[in-house]
């Protein structure tokens, strides 16, 4: 019983992580109408800003704080998401207001290529360490209940609070705001939200700049726990099936779907993977979302898909 707990909770803080990079989906979904697949790209080069800044602002102004280096990292990363955002809406979704969504979709992809090209261009290609401090020593967790304990890596605890602090902070600012409010009239029709004074532009800066401090975040956490490396733009390919089997336009849903997937993976790659020889975890989310599509077109929370004719 203490193996599988321990395996679980495991899953549970993957979980989180998913959910985290999962939001970014979501938001850009609900304010645009389109997979975002500029997710993973924009997850990696926070994490690469976040970086390659904090080694960089000590040489530059001189001093030896890491705590001083990774907040003056972590304020110029966010800016660079925030300038991205600007630039994205201006450049790029302010000209295919209306368009079809395969159009938007091609648009995110080639975004993703952009950034993933110019952010390598910039602060380098090769793998790079973000040390923001969170202790990397196990505990062990109800020793007085299991024999033994529960093995469970601190760093994962703090990383799992911190995503999961900000997931329900996210979720409670876009359900019960002004902001959130509008998000939801212009995912519904972009040009009625604009003839009721909506300023869809600001909207989607809005957006694109909340996507790119999830991925910041995200990026932070798994750049600390793996470091950053090309790999890391495939994070998003992980958060894919999560925003399906929640539903693409579903916050609560990418949260829920995040923790089934997690820890799905987890208890499968244990308990099934040495039978049919492992592998289990790299698949299991996408098996997963085929099965519940077959049930629930519009996945776990999606809103009911209706055809008009």
């Amino acid at each position: 019983m203490g193996f599988f707990l321990e395996t679980t909770i495991g899953g549970l803080m993957s979980g989180v992580l998913y959910s985290l990079v999962a939001l970014g989906f979501v938001l850009i979904f609900k304010a645009g109408g389109v997979s975002n697949f500029a997710q993973g790209a924009m997850v990696l080069s926070a994490a690469l800003a976040m970086a390659r800044f904090s080694e960089w602002f000590p040489h530059w102004l001189g001093f030896d704080s890491k705590l001083l280096a990774n907040a003056l990292a972590f304020v110029a990363a966010m800016a660079l998401m925030v300038v991205a955002a600007w630039m994205i809406e201006r450049l790029v979704l302010s000209k295919l207001v209306n368009q079809e969504g395969i159009t938007l979709l091609m648009a995110t992809l080639g975004i993703a290529y952009f950034m993933d090209g110019s952010g390598q261009t910039i602060f380098g290609s090769d793998i790079y360490k973000i040390d923001i401090g969170l202790p990397k020593d196990p505990v062990f967790l109800f020793e007085s209940v299991f024999q033994g304990g529960v093995l469970v890596n601190k760093e994962d605890l703090f990383a799992a609070g911190i995503a999961a602090a900000l997931v329900v902070g996210l979720s409670i600012f876009f359900q019960y705001t002004a902001t959130g409010r509008a998000l939801r009239a212009v995912a519904d029709d972009h040009q009625a939200a604009q003839s009721i004074g909506i300023p869809l532009n600001r909207i989607w800066v809005i957006v694109w700049s909340v996507a790119g401090f999830t991925a910041l975040v995200a990026g932070i956490i798994w750049g600390s726990k793996l470091g950053v490396q090309f790999s890391l733009s495939l994070v998003a390919l992980k958060a894919l099936p999560v925003v399906i089997l929640g539903g693409l336009t579903s916050v609560p849903g990418a949260i829920i779907g995040g923790l089934i997937i997690g820890v799905g993976e987890k208890l499968s790659e244990v308990y099934i993977g040495s039978q049919i020889g492992g592998g289990i975890e790299i698949w299991f989310g996408y098996v997963l979302v085929l099965f519940v599509l077959l049930v629930r077109p519009q996945g776990l929370f999606g809103e009911k898909i209706i055809d008009r004719v």
